[in-house]
């Protein structure tokens, strides 16, 4: 079936694009998040395609204070991967890799405008690869990058401006588990356990990108670390691949109630202090529940969920992926402290030795 990226010279096999390989797990999502200075805000959306499912899906998640509003959108995908809209939610490539704007036409008393502008080029994270016995269990790629934030966000009534605001974005692509669950178990393919964490943080004139997968022994089986300064290039920034993040759980629950990140650099250890500020819970935008990624809802449904961040059960399968937003405290040899503020992902599921868990 011939669609409109047929026309672009993007393909990758010798099938019309609307074709992903075989895998039924097959994605290409867009996620960002944006806050205010102070963190008391935040916005957070996810768009992504599930060829192989013919399905599209966006939400769009506001937090301030405790509660937080949701906004869901699905739909048939029709093979037409070059259609960034679902319902009201609608993603536009301004200059690839630099400038995106995500709108949200009002729905359910939800609306935005916003433009993210990259403040360096793109980092690419390495290659997720992972298998549970004979499954493939992720194959995918991503890039992220830190973005000025303008616009605004209207809730309720309610108008934000965005202006001045700080920001991620990513693009991600390849295999993950999306919409329904396969029905037959296979033997040997269990979880044993997954640990998460992915921390990007904008200080006044650089990014620091730190992300670690390990098994249930501690072990990293995927991290890197970046300090990216404004405006760097392809090659721009320091890599490292030994960092490592100190946390302290909540009591009881699988989040970190403060973390220090410690980067090895060429010119000694670099610093980053996290100090949560309020908790994001994923399942807003689609990482899990009733609006899951790829799962099939019709032709078209749209629908609005708030949640009760402060009475939600934070020990509950559901709540355990967040994403903590984080005062940060940069302190690098020779250089005085920078004050900054990003997000702290956790996800913990199965044992973790190294924690306790």
């Amino acid at each position: 079936m011939l669609t409109r990226g047929d026309d672009y010279p993007i393909h990758q096999t010798p099938e019309p694009i609307a074709y992903a390989g075989s895998d039924r797990n097959f994605y290409d999502r867009y996620f960002f998040n944006a806050y205010s200075p102070d963190g008391a805000r935040f916005v957070a959306v996810a768009f992504g395609v599930y060829p192989a499912l013919n399905v599209a899906d966006a939400h769009v998640s506001v937090l301030e204070g405790e509660v937080q509003r949701c906004l869901h959108a699905s739909r048939i995908l029709n093979l037409e991967r070059m259609d960034l809209s679902v319902g009201p939610i609608r993603i536009e490539v301004l200059e690839p890799l630099q400038r995106l704007k995500v709108t949200v036409e009002k729905a359910e008393g939800i609306a935005c405008e916003l433009v993210f502008e990259g403040r360096a080029f793109p980092i690419e994270e390495p290659r997720f690869v992972k298998r549970n016995g004979p499954r493939l269990f992720m194959d995918y790629t991503r890039l992220t990058q830190n973005c000025f934030v303008s616009g605004w966000v209207e809730v309720d009534g309610e108008r934000w401006d965005a202006s001045g605001w700080l920001g991620t974005r990513d693009r991600s692509w390849g295999i993950r588990p999306v919409g329904a669950p396969d029905p037959q178990p296979t033997p040997g393919g269990q979880i044993p356990g997954f640990f998460w964490q992915w921390t990007p943080v904008n200080f006044d004139d650089r990014s620091v990108f730190f992300h670690v997968n390990a098994d249930p022994n501690g072990k990293p089986w995927n991290t890197r670390a970046v300090v990216l300064p404004d405006g760097a290039g392809p090659e721009g920034g320091e890599h490292a691949e030994g960092a490592a993040m100190d946390v302290t759980l909540r009591q009881g629950l699988r989040h970190a109630e403060r973390g220090t990140l410690r980067i090895p650099l060429a010119s000694g250890e670099a610093t980053v202090s996290f100090e949560p500020l309020a908790t994001f819970l994923m399942r807003g935008i689609g990482y899990g529940g009733e609006w899951r990624h790829g799962a099939l809802q019709g032709e078209l449904r749209v629908a609005r969920e708030d949640i009760d961040v402060g009475a939600a059960d934070m020990a509950a399968m559901e709540n355990l992926h967040i994403q903590a937003i984080s005062k940060a405290v940069l302190s690098a040899p020779g250089e005085p402290e920078r004050q900054g503020v990003g997000v702290f992902e956790q996800l913990i599921l199965g044992p973790y030795k190294p924690y306790g868990l």
